[in-house]
């Protein structure tokens, strides 16, 4: 009830102010579990993205994204499930490499996932910045991708890989970022150790 009111209340103000343009929501089911995957730029992407789908889309907490048990009991119970594959924002604004976890749940549960490229939502507010800059975004979802021909398969460490490296190229090609076959997590910590080393 109070997730339908902020919506109610909130969609109509931020699509006044940033204008969101979005493509392909009709890929999101109307009905039934989905896996919404999303490249991850800016702390905004968890508010605009959840706002422009008609259904609720429930995103797991940083502790949670791979632990799988949460996830896997919202899939169970028919509903939209948000993940950040990289794991945390992009450093740059490149896509770096997926975690597994996000194959793992796609194949324990059976469901398809939406691949959705955040587009430009990092602009709007850039490290440094203490007021947001008045911007169109993009939304733009792609079509749904199933991965039944690997059923059972869930233990596979090559399968979870193709499938993760499967839903990474997908968002890559919606959102035309540079890809870069590493972790997030690593290369936020090698800017760390240079800054560090710098100083």
């Amino acid at each position: 009830m109070a997730y339908a009111i902020l919506k109610a209340i909130l969609l109509p103000l931020l699509s006044l102010i940033f204008r969101p343009k979005v493509e392909g929501l009709s890929h999101v089911p109307t009905h039934g579990a989905a896996i919404i995957a999303s490249n991850h730029l800016s702390f905004s992407d968890s508010i605009f993205m959840p706002l422009v789908v008609p259904r609720r889309v429930t995103f797991l907490a940083k502790s949670e994204y791979f632990t799988g048990e949460t996830g896997l009991r919202i899939l169970r119970e028919g509903n939209l499930l948000g993940i950040y594959p990289e794991g945390t924002r992009s450093p740059d604004g490149r896509l770096y490499r997926g975690r597994t976890g996000i194959a793992r749940m796609a194949l324990e549960s059976g469901v398809p996932v939406i691949p959705v490229a955040m587009i430009d939502t990092d602009k709007i507010q850039p490290p440094g910045k203490a007021l947001p800059k008045i911007m169109q975004v993009g939304i733009r979802f792609g079509e749904p991708l199933d991965f039944s021909r690997y059923e059972g398969m869930s233990g596979d460490r090559f399968i979870l890989r193709s499938v993760t490296d499967e839903i990474m190229y997908a968002l890559m090609d919606l959102g035309g970022q540079e890809y870069v076959d590493m972790y997030a997590t690593r290369a936020k910590q090698i800017e760390a150790d240079e800054t560090k080393g710098n100083e």
